[in-house]
């Protein structure tokens, strides 16, 4: 066909059904009127696009098309604020770390966070973000983006994935509305399976596993949240790169699951598939195999052209020497002008934004922040209960360890607020907040102690001083942004430089210790657990994390958060996870010879500063059919004398199926809040979703026989009630 207009726009109707047509019968049996105008402009567009305009389009940031009107689409991280890659401007407001908002357990609040979020985004001209991390953590917190996951539970992950992506991008007529922006989902598929907690490390894994525990959040992010973009992870999955793997990206992730957005790289990883997995001999190739594949738009981050695939100079004389490939193009192209249709931006009036000057973190935003930080703490550990401090029985207080004070950073961001973070106007520390908690009231005395990445003991008899001549001793310790997060993977898991050495010698003061964590994946604190009376576990809790720190210490705060992540007691557990299937097989009854196998702190831990009663759970109807539902419920109450909040959990076994299953799956939870003396029905539904399984044809199923419902305060037995269903 020669190359004309005419032609262009035959050619390009002809792929554009091709287009609809290869998408999933769900997605497009009923299209709105706004989408089939929306389809209408598009194809129109396209028939005037000449090739290079259309490889132009396939990349991020792509500068606006002034012939066409074709409009720029602005992208930056979201995962807890909004973050514009390679600036720090100090105008965004920074939230919780995610696996710090997953701890709330209270998905509205991811939803709220994350539509604040957008509403920052929409003001720095931002409208496709690179967030949410829908990884499951496979049970190894070698791998440093730990942090940046909501957990080590798939039906925990869909969750807050579900919430956030609904409060980025809105639902329904506020869908990519002028207060919302595109989400991104990452990393597809299996990112944290690897064999040595190696970012980016190869995943080898049998289908089920796949299904099972990495491939629900997806598919809740497509089917219930409207997800409009999706990230293939840097790794291979049994020995395919992600970014050229049409099984995944097309068979599962399109045809199966239905997914109709448009598909971004990870970073560098079109031109990878040669310099990294070494498959593709060249530029061109690597390019062809991720169109082919499906991957529509090439991120290379700092716009490095020796690093892009989907460019002109790589792609052009190709296409042009064998024009049956510029389908490919065509598709891609369609997809991402779409997404522009739809983010609204061909009726925007473009405008010049100076991100130095525009603070889009408002107060309001800010006080939500702190309210999640609140409600994100964790008490590992209280005996004796040492706290809550009480403010009028100590005169003076001893803040002491390498994370207690943070000054502003010269460059960058903070280091305590974790990875994929913006710089927020001003950021408090765990010091700052217990100063501003105390007053005049109780004298404080700060000394550091050490610092995180050295192994010097100098700065330890100022913190023994300090901790002497105080009544009790705050210990802030943990990690951060320089021991963890993206590329950041450890081979122990032991407290960095000589923390634990200073905890020794403040424990040997005598003096009462709490115990403040400050990172960003569960460390084997052994000494700290068995020595130290009081643990808090704090994540990195955002712009206001000492506020929130010092609520909790001084009991304005009674912590109610969870263990989103099982803490190993060694490296040698790893992985360590609730997620187990049955092991005890011969006279190892499952354990190791010389070690504990339990956690030290199960998935879906943490204590209060009041006590819990669980009654005893009762089913709506203990037989259903296979296709029928039913509730269970259960009545919490708060036994002691503080009012204070209680995570329930609702685990589900099939007892015996056609196919090996996980001794336990969580499949419901709800977080409640109880005055003292008072009791609260606490209800779960049973039906299809809660109670399948995959059996030997990987078809999801729900098989007649009993199941044991597990009800209660964490995943370890001894705080679950059980009742079983019967299944006919």
């Amino acid at each position: 066909m020669k190359n004309t207009i005419e032609g262009k726009i035959v050619v390009s109707a002809i792929l554009f059904s091709f287009f609809f047509a290869c998408t999933s019968e769900n997605q497009t049996s009923e299209k709105s009127e706004k989408d089939k105008e929306i389809a209408n402009k598009v194809q129109d567009l396209l028939g005037k696009m000449t090739l290079d305009e259309k490889i132009a389009e396939m990349t991020q940031d792509a500068p606006a098309n002034e012939r066409l009107g074709i409009p720029y689409m602005k992208y930056a991280e979201a995962l807890h604020g909004v973050w514009l890659v390679l600036d720090y401007y100090g105008n965004t407001t920074v939230y919780p770390q995610a696996i710090a908002a997953a701890s709330t357990w209270q998905p509205e609040l991811v939803k709220k966070m994350a539509s604040q979020t957008a509403i920052e985004a929409r003001a720095l001209g931002v409208t496709h973000t690179y967030s949410p991390n829908l990884d499951v953590i496979s049970g190894d917190p070698r791998y440093g983006r730990v942090e940046e996951s909501y957990g080590e539970d798939p039906y925990l992950v869909s969750r807050m994935g579900v919430a956030f992506i609904q409060g980025l991008q809105g639902m329904g007529d506020e869908q990519f509305d002028e207060n919302h922006v595109m989400a991104t989902a990452k990393h597809f598929i299996g990112y944290p399976e690897n064999r040595r907690g190696i970012n980016g490390g190869f995943s080898d894994m049998s289908e089920r596993r796949l299904r099972e525990v990495y491939l629900p959040p997806f598919e809740a992010a497509i089917k219930e949240a409207k997800i409009g973009s999706l990230m293939p992870g840097h790794q291979d999955y049994n020995g395919v790169p992600n970014h050229m793997n049409t099984w995944l990206l097309k068979d599962i992730l399109r045809d199966e699951l239905g997914f109709d957005g448009l598909i971004v790289s990870d970073n560098n990883d079109i031109a990878r598939l040669g310099t990294m997995h070494f498959i593709a001999e060249n530029r061109t190739k690597s390019a062809l195999l991720g169109l082919e594949a499906g991957v529509d738009m090439d991120l290379v981050i700092g716009k490095n052209e020796k690093l892009a695939a989907y460019n002109s100079k790589v792609l052009k004389d190709t296409i042009t020497q064998n024009p049956d490939l510029e389908k490919y193009i065509d598709i891609a192209t369609t997809r991402i002008l779409t997404a522009k249709y739809k983010l609204g931006l061909f009726d925007a009036e473009p405008k010049e934004i100076d991100t130095e000057t525009v603070y889009t973190s408002t107060k309001e935003h800010q006080e939500f922040s702190y309210e999640m930080a609140k409600k994100a703490i964790i008490l590992l550990k209280n005996d004796n209960n040492v706290l809550p401090l009480d403010m009028s029985k100590i005169k003076s207080l001893a803040v002491i360890g390498p994370n207690a004070h943070e000054n502003k950073p010269k460059k960058g961001t903070y280091s305590l607020l974790g990875g994929y973070s913006g710089l927020p106007p001003f950021y408090v520390s765990a010091l700052d907040g217990i100063k501003a908690k105390v007053g005049d009231k109780v004298k404080i005395n700060y000394a550091k102690g050490c610092d995180l990445l050295s192994n010097s003991k100098d700065g330890f008899p100022a913190a023994i001083a300090a901790a002497k001549k105080s009544d009790a001793v705050v210990l802030v310790i943990g990690g951060s942004r320089r021991t963890g997060g993206e590329g950041v993977d450890r081979a122990d898991l032991d407290l960095y430089g000589v923390q634990k050495e200073l905890v020794k010698a403040i424990h040997k003061t005598g003096k009462p210790v709490v115990a403040v964590l400050i990172n960003g994946r569960p460390l084997s604190i052994n000494y700290v657990a068995e020595n130290i009376p009081s643990i808090l576990e704090t994540w990195y809790l955002g712009m206001r994390s000492g506020d929130a720190i010092a609520d909790a210490i001084f009991g304005d705060v009674n912590p109610g958060g969870k263990l989103t992540v099982s803490f190993p007691r060694s490296v040698g557990q790893v992985p360590v996870t609730y997620l187990e299937r049955p092991d005890f097989i011969g006279s190892g009854k499952g354990q190791f010879k010389d070690a504990d196998k339990t956690p030290l702190f199960p998935f879906g831990y943490g204590l209060s500063y009041t006590t819990f009663k669980y009654g005893t759970p009762k089913f709506k109807d203990a037989s259903i059919s296979v296709d029928g539902s039913t509730t269970i419920s259960v009545d919490v109450t708060n036994t002691g004398d503080r009012a204070g909040d209680e995570v329930v959990q609702m685990y589900v076994r099939d007892d015996f199926a056609s196919v090996g299953r996980y001794n336990k799956m969580l499949k419901g939870f709800e977080r409640i809040s109880l005055e003292p003396g008072e009791t609260k029905t606490v209800t779960f539904t049973l039906g299809f979703d809660e109670l399948n399984i995959l059996n030997q044809q990987m078809k999801r199923v729900v098989e007649p026989g009993t199941f044991t419902i597990s009800v209660g305060a964490s995943s370890q037995e001894k705080d679950l009630q059980k009742a079983t269903l019967k299944v006919k």
